[in-house]
């Protein structure tokens, strides 16, 4: 199937055609996490068989890690000329033929080289479901969706230790983990191509379900003045404080969740744990990120349903579950297992919630147009924090221990909190370019 526009469909319409999109969004997420997991979950096997410190798996996450920080600008400004369609296409069938191609690296610096070809990949992702979620989904519905694509990262970080490694025990090798899940992807996208249009020219669509979702987006800027429908510039776009507020906001939450992501197998270790023998838990504050999404999303939706203006309902989720992760800390000086679980599921429970709001912000407050340049610029700032935290977990954890990083980690969020409640909200000042919306 090539990558061009055009292929017929059966011109009889879809049911709830837009929560079949959310499905294909949350696949392309779980398949997205399960690769770049695979190395996570390897890493103690990895550790050993190449001799590596902490140091040296750090950097090879910073590999990945500076790809996907510059990446994410650089996707979110192509996708918003490309177009949804096609720029996901380009990505997923990219960055699954470097996941599957992992299975050839060869010490530190082959996997240096494939993870950064991925995290270019993959940088798409966040930017492309977002904007995916703004043209399918009305204003109120729009938390719902974005959960459920960005709990594909928790389901995809629970399903990855086991499938990975069974794989390791069957074939007694690391590498056919990286070419499984690296194929999933091009599965993927041939559904992708086949389902995927914007509701304008999708002809499954029912005239209702187009007109529903019309009906919730904000007006077009040709329709409020006949400005052009391009994206404006980045020099204009920085100039709206509500930019920054998402940009620094998820710049310093997001680095938390990768700490969990990234280094949770390794932190279970240096307490005495062994990964084959906690792997039941190992799970568990995936799932409840997971959980945590769709709170998040089900607390707003029902309080806009309500009557709260968007913006109100996403401050108020964010200043209930970001403070409440500073109950971290004890994590930092406990070994047992259970409670350990029990604290980080807690945790992961509420950046779930937190996740949803930022993630949907870009779409709430900004014409669709700029939907992906914004959050692909807020992923670039998320991505430089975390950056700069992979470095120094590596560093930190070699000379002393994982405790102050997990007392660290569980401050940060209120700070973040507060940047994001604090600039993101509508302001008195004039909007000639017309890219805010009424949130």
């Amino acid at each position: 199937m090539g990558f061009q526009d055009g292929s017929a469909l059966p011109a009889k319409p879809i049911r709830r055609l837009r929560w079949w999109i959310g499905s294909l969004l949350i696949a392309s997420t779980i398949i997205n996490y399960m690769d770049r997991q695979t190395l996570s979950v390897l890493a103690p096997f990895l550790k050993v068989e190449y001799h590596w410190t902490n140091t040296d798996f750090a950097t090879i996450l910073i590999a990945f890690r500076l790809a996907y920080t510059i990446g994410q600008f650089v996707s979110g400004r192509l996708l918003d000329w490309l177009g949804t369609r096609r720029g996901l296409s380009w990505s997923v069938a990219f960055y699954s033929v470097v996941a599957a191609a992992t299975a050839m690296a060869q010490g530190l610096t082959g996997f240096r080289v494939f993870r950064f070809l991925l995290g270019c990949g993959e940088s798409a992702n966040w930017p492309g479901a977002t904007k995916a979620v703004s043209e399918w989904f009305p204003a109120k519905e729009r938390a719902w969706a974005v959960a459920l694509f960005d709990s594909g990262s928790s389901v995809g970080g629970a399903v990855a230790p086991f499938l990975v490694l069974f794989l390791y025990r069957a074939f007694g090798s690391w590498r056919p983990a990286f070419l499984l899940t690296g194929t999933l992807g091009l599965l993927w996208l041939v559904v992708w191509r086949m389902v995927y249009r914007s509701p304008e020219t999708h002809p499954r669509i029912s005239a209702a379900e187009l007109e529903y979702i019309q009906m919730g987006r904000a007006p077009a800027p040709a329709e409020k003045g006949g400005l052009a429908t391009r994206p404006p510039g980045l020099g204009k776009l920085l100039r709206y404080k509500q930019v920054w507020g998402i940009m620094l906001g998820r710049g310093l939450l997001d680095p938390y969740w990768f700490m969990m992501s990234e280094w949770f197998a390794l932190y279970l270790m240096s307490k005495g744990f062994r990964l084959e023998q906690s792997v039941l838990g190992f799970w568990a504050p995936f799932l409840s990120a997971d959980l945590g999404n769709f709170c998040g999303g089900a607390i707003s939706s029902y309080w806009i349903s309500r009557g709260w203006k968007v913006g109100r309902s996403r401050r108020t989720v964010l200043l209930v579950f970001g403070p409440s992760m500073i109950l971290l800390i004890p994590a930092a000086f406990l070994t047992n297992y259970v409670a350990l679980i029990l604290l980080f599921s807690w945790t992961t429970f509420a950046y779930g919630a937190c996740s949803t709001m930022f993630l949907s912000m870009p779409a709430d407050v900004f014409h669709s147009r700029s939907v992906a340049t914004v959050s692909g610029m807020s992923g670039t700032c998320a991505g430089i924090g975390t950056l700069i935290s992979t470095y120094l977990i590596g560093r930190i954890t070699d000379r002393f221990s994982f405790q102050p990083i997990i007392i660290t980690a569980s401050i940060i969020p209120s700070i973040a909190t507060l940047l994001l409640v604090l600039l993101v909200r509508k302001g008195r000042e004039p909007d000639p370019e017309q890219v805010l919306l009424d949130f």
